[in-house]
């Protein structure tokens, strides 16, 4: 297991980086692989190998990982169960991910923190932010879980109140298409796809990619959002460095 201690020396940032500091929005259905369900051990140990690259070039990274491949609060309550306890299962299913994706990340010689808007502190560390931005600067990865620690609150809006509260560079949100199409690119493979959207257009043509909350959060602090394939390995170092992957959401 990776040291994780005060003595980690954060690498160097590397020349060209386009953004220094990031928050990655992932799903929890991007763990799941090829299934369903749970926690694929190939995806979630490649997904760290690639974040491995990119924090050796120096980029300070938060992670927000959702919880849908375990349990997702508004499938809950769709059933007839009260909306705030399914949205209270539903961050326990982001601690769950979060701390596999930290196993995973140590795995790979990287030092992490999981920081949780819930207090649990027997497994992983309360969210307190000038903490987290201490680890950040001592080259440990911040994995966010819990979401906001609100209820009726999506990790999408968890995504983008942490990366403003830590002072990112831009969110980045990770999905299983190239970014943003007119048309959904499943159904219609010849859809036009966007490289660049304004925040106003995003939210007036309901785009489903991010919720409304988020965006709208995005665009009252001027944050960036960008929209990229998850998939494709090398993505993340891609964008990192300044290469126009995907769609860029800003004003």
């Amino acid at each position: 297991m990776v040291r994780d201690d005060l003595t980690v020396v954060p690498p160097p940032p590397s020349a060209g980086l386009k953004y220094g500091r990031i928050v990655l929005k992932l799903s929890g259905e991007a763990l799941c692989g090829s299934g369903s369900f749970g926690i694929d051990g190939e995806t979630i140990r490649a997904t760290a190998s690639e974040l491995a690259e990119v924090h050796a070039l120096g980029v300070q990274i938060g992670i927000v990982v959702g919880g849908g491949n375990i349990f997702r609060g508004l499938k809950g309550a769709s059933t007839g169960m009260d909306r705030a306890q399914g949205d209270y299962m539903g961050m326990l299913a982001t601690v769950i991910n979060a701390l596999a994706m930290q196993d995973a990340l140590e795995k790979v010689a990287v030092a992490s923190r999981v920081m949780t808007a819930l207090d649990i502190r027997e497994v992983a560390e309360p969210y307190i932010r000038r903490r987290a931005i201490r680890h950040l600067e001592k080259g440990r990865i911040v994995i966010f879980a819990a979401g906001t620690g609100n209820p009726y609150f999506s990790t999408d809006t968890a995504a983008a109140l942490r990366a403003m509260e830590i002072h990112a560079n831009c969110l980045l949100k990770a999905t299983k298409v190239e970014g943003i199409y007119a048309r959904d690119p499943v159904k219609d493979p010849h859809a036009e796809m966007y490289p660049r959207m304004t925040f106003d257009r995003f939210l007036a043509e309901r785009i489903g990619v991010m919720d409304s909350t988020a965006v709208t959060l995005c665009r009252d602090n001027n944050l960036s959002i960008r929209v990229f394939k998850m998939a494709t390995h090398g993505n993340i170092k891609r964008v990192v460095l300044g290469e126009s992957i995907g769609t860029i959401v800003e004003g």
